[in-house]
C-alpha cells in the first residue's frame, strides 16, 4: 500500500465522519442559537430550556435522516472491506 493510498483512505474515512455528523451538528447548532437568542430576550435563563428543544431536533434529525446515514455507513464499510485484500496484500489487480 503506498502513501498515496493511506492518504485517500484517511481522506475517504474524514469526508465520511463530516458527511454524517454535519447535519446533527448543523441543526444543533440552528435550535441552540435560536434558543439561546429567546433565552437573552425574554431573560429566562433555565437550563432545560436551552437542552431539551436541541435534543428533541437532533432526535427529528436522526429519525428523518437515519436511513440515509446507515446506507451511507454501510456502502462505506462495504467499499473498505472490498478493498481490504489488496491493500493486505499489495497487487495492484485483486483476481
Amino acid at each position: 500500500m503506498t502513501p498515496s493510498e493511506v492518504m485517500r483512505i484517511g481522506q475517504e474515512a474524514m469526508r465520511m465522519a463530516l458527511l454524517l455528523a454535519a447535519p446533527v451538528l448543523v441543526v444543533s447548532l440552528v435550535v441552540g442559537s435560536i434558543v439561546s437568542l429567546l433565552q437573552a430576550v425574554t431573560q429566562v435563563h433555565e437550563q432545560t430550556l436551552s437542552f431539551l428543544p436541541k435534543f428533541v431536533a437532533v432526535l427529528g434529525v436522526l429519525a428523518v435522516g437515519g436511513g440515509w446515514m446507515l446506507e451511507q455507513t454501510v456502502a462505506y464499510a462495504t467499499r473498505s472491506f472490498d478493498r481490504a485484500p489488496t491493500a493486505v496484500s499489495g497487487e495492484a489487480n485483486p483476481g
